[in-house]
């Protein structure tokens, strides 16, 4: 196509694009705009009504607008505007009503169409002009096939452009899809009938922006136009057009499987180059195609996957400039990307944050704000809102579609942080559920919203001193006392949680002993790990509770009659755990537990409620060991039957070094009570282990004397 303008010198190039989109092409031919892009058009009240237009560098209306632009040349889109198309709510842009190639290759007698086409056009590379044979072809199929509403539309609407275009006399190439061109002569329709074709059109007021791309979307089809089966194929093709091109291909696929670990030596490559040139003629091909080199490379290199991936697909991604037209959304998000130093890429990568360096919170915040506004950059798979660290583990991966999220959300704000601090405010407003405003509550501290956080943590509480169900207190309590006491490493303010936590404490520790009557299996399990998590939160930010009022519902728990057995067993876990009972008295209330006035399935309750996850209270005390180990033994054939379910999967949930040290223990029958630290501690070096363990978490170093 190149070679042909040279040939023939227009005076102005026409190109198949949206007569609105005609800005834009302008620029075409920046250093900033390197393909693959997308025009972006989108209805301006309604941007979820949008449309990509897809370029690469091998797009004839990409080579067709940078020619123009080397020669200044003046350069015109002539389709029909996507102020028409998108202000119809049923939108779908369709280049023909058939596939003219599947067409065309069936009369051939070849059933692939891309192979048919490659072997026709794109492996000539002799630059014989098929332009004629092309429209020919077209034409002949569109004769049998009927064209009607919006092909009539665009067609009639080029045609008037390229009327004007020739009234004075200028030289006029038109760069247009296949189909087109058998309806684009002027003489097909009069000037009255185009004119009555475009007459009553609804309009929309729409915009127009350039977006990054990818080869991987260059595979999907848009809402303009087909997909591209094998775009990183057929770039290589368009950068190395000669025989050459098979060889090139294949130093290629060797220098990428040496990158992942595969052997590829020069030979491989002089073989597969051989083996690709003799399918070719074996096949009656003009030159070797996309399936003669991949055989080839299946038969001599391997990894026939990978160069799949990674060169007849690729993975490359365009960039548009910061000055090119863009929704100041997206201009802000562009800034906060570069000042982050995290570049939008489509492959899939994890990323490791620590929230206490200034580029991390940055980063952390910048993600935790894009969440919120819906354009999922990043999940978050390991953070302070499930571990309690400083450090942040993020799988990220830009997809170009995320672009028109943030379209999509550019009413919300001109920036990022405004956007999505508008977006939360709504959210919490709308909140009608505990736990939706508690997730809400944690977001805008994460993305370090402060403007938010008022209104969220206004809606939690409202919603907790409502909320009739004590599950839901006690499944907010953990995000809140993370963001109490990990927020300020962010340097962020949740003072106004105190309150909330505080009212979710008082009402927890009023309701549980009610609530935890006359439970089934299911729900007891599900409340088995909820006084776990509650216990762990009232530790993190070290509630007075912790010591007071919440191991008295405990106790209240722990010898309840009408209590499930797994519950009283993880009431006086927690009760072990936090020093409140000492190792005789929870020795007596498990051999209650385990006596012969017990039943069997509640006293195996009872063991996995207090045992669940952890084996390590055995290890270290022998009476309660002992204990267990005489109750299994002394239980009849039918009742071992019955509860041995519970307590595989009670001693299932061990850690694989507490197994075997109990079944060492019980083994030998060296059972006895172990202390788990001496009484001979050096206290200096405890002290400077102490020094250290501050250090690494970024906290104040103790006094003088040890004190903190």
């Amino acid at each position: 196509m190149r070679r042909a303008l040279d040939d023939l010198k227009p005076d102005v190039v026409l190109v198949e694009a949206p007569i609105d989109a005609q800005d834009a092409l302008r620029w075409i031919g920046h250093e900033g705009l390197i393909p693959p892009v997308a025009l972006l058009g989108y209805v301006v009240a309604e941007p979820e009504r949008a449309v990509f237009a897809p370029l690469a560098s091998f797009s004839p209306e990409w080579q067709a607008a940078s020619w123009a632009a080397e020669r200044g040349v003046e350069l015109q889109a002539i389709d029909l505007p996507l102020a028409i198309t998108l202000a119809e709510r049923s939108f779908a842009r369709h280049g023909s009503p058939i596939d003219p190639l599947a067409e065309l290759a069936a009369a051939g007698g070849e059933g692939d169409p891309e192979r048919w086409w490659d072997d026709l056009v794109e492996h000539r590379g002799d630059g014989e002009p098929v332009f004629e044979a092309v429209a020919g072809a077209m034409a002949a199929v569109r004769a049998g096939v009927p064209t009607g509403g919006d092909d009539v539309r665009r067609e009639a609407h080029m045609r008037q452009q390229i009327r004007s275009s020739i009234a004075g006399g200028a030289v006029v190439a038109v760069v247009c899809g296949a189909w087109h061109v058998p309806a684009l002569d002027p003489d097909v329709a009069t000037e009255r009938d185009d004119a009555v074709a475009l007459r009553g059109q609804t309009r929309a007021k729409v915009a127009v922006t350039w977006v990054p791309w990818t080869h991987r979307r260059l595979r999907r089809a848009s809402g303009y136009g087909a997909g591209v089966v094998s775009p990183g194929w057929y770039d290589h093709v368009f950068r190395h057009p000669g025989p050459e091109g098979v060889s090139r291909f294949f130093v290629d696929a060797a220098r990428t499987l040496r990158a992942k670990g595969m052997p590829a030596s020069p030979d491989h490559l002089i073989a597969a180059s051989r083996v690709a040139t003799s399918l070719a003629a074996l096949r009656d091909r003009p030159r070797p195609g996309l399936a003669e080199v991949l055989d080839a490379a299946d038969a001599v290199l391997g990894g026939l996957e990978v160069v799949r991936d990674e060169l007849v697909i690729g993975d490359a991604i365009g960039e548009v400039p910061a000055e090119a037209p863009q929704v100041p959304l997206a201009r802000d998000l562009a800034a906060a990307q570069r000042a982050a130093r995290l570049k939008p890429e489509p492959v899939l990568k994890t990323i490791e944050l620590d929230v206490r360096t200034p580029n991390g919170r940055r980063r952390s915040h910048l993600l935790h704000r894009l969440v919120a506004l819906g354009i999922p950059w990043g999940i978050v798979e390991e953070g302070r809102g499930s571990s309690g660290t400083f450090r942040e583990t993020w799988r990220v991966a830009w997809d170009p579609e995320l672009s028109v999220r943030v379209v999509e959300q550019a009413g919300h704000g001109t920036t990022v942080a405004g956007a999505a601090t508008s977006v939360l405010v709504e959210r919490a407003a709308a909140a009608t559920r505990l736990p939706e405003a508690t997730e809400i509550v944690a977001l805008t501290l994460l993305a370090d919203l402060p403007q938010a956080i008022g209104p969220a943590v206004h809606r939690l509480g409202q919603l907790a001193a409502n909320a009739p169900d004590v599950a839901e207190l006690m499944d907010a309590m953990g995000p809140l006392a993370t963001a109490l006491r990990y927020g300020d490493a962010r340097g962020t303010e949740a003072a106004q949680l105190r309150v909330v936590f505080d009212e979710l404490v008082v009402r927890v520790s009023a309701s549980l002993s009610r609530a935890t009557v006359a439970m089934d299996d299911d729900a007891a399990q599900r409340m088995v790990e909820r006084l776990s998590a509650v216990q762990a939160a009232l530790a993190v930010v070290d509630h007075p509770a912790r010591h007071g009022i919440f191991p008295a519902v405990l106790e209240q728990l722990a010898d309840a009659p009408r209590v499930h057995g797994a519950i009283q067993g993880r009431a006086a876990r927690l009760l072990h755990d936090g020093g409140r009972w000492p190792p005789d008295h929870v020795e007596r209330r498990l051999s209650r537990a385990l006596s012969p006035g017990t039943a069997p399935g509640t006293g195996a309750a009872f063991v996995e409620g207090f045992l669940a996850g952890s084996g390590t209270v055995l290890v270290h005390d022998a009476q309660l060991l002992t204990a267990i180990d005489a109750w299994i033994g002394s239980l009849q054939a039918d009742v071992f039957e019955t509860v041995v379910p519970l307590l595989r999967r009670t001693f299932g949930g061990f850690e694989p070094a507490e197994r075997r040290q109990l079944g060492l223990l019980l083994s030998t029958g060296q059972v006895e009570r172990t202390a788990a630290m001496g009484d001979d501690i050096d206290e200096a070096r405890a002290l400077a282990a102490l020094a250290t363990v501050r250090a690494m978490l970024g906290l104040p170093q103790a006094g003088p004397e040890g004190t903190p």
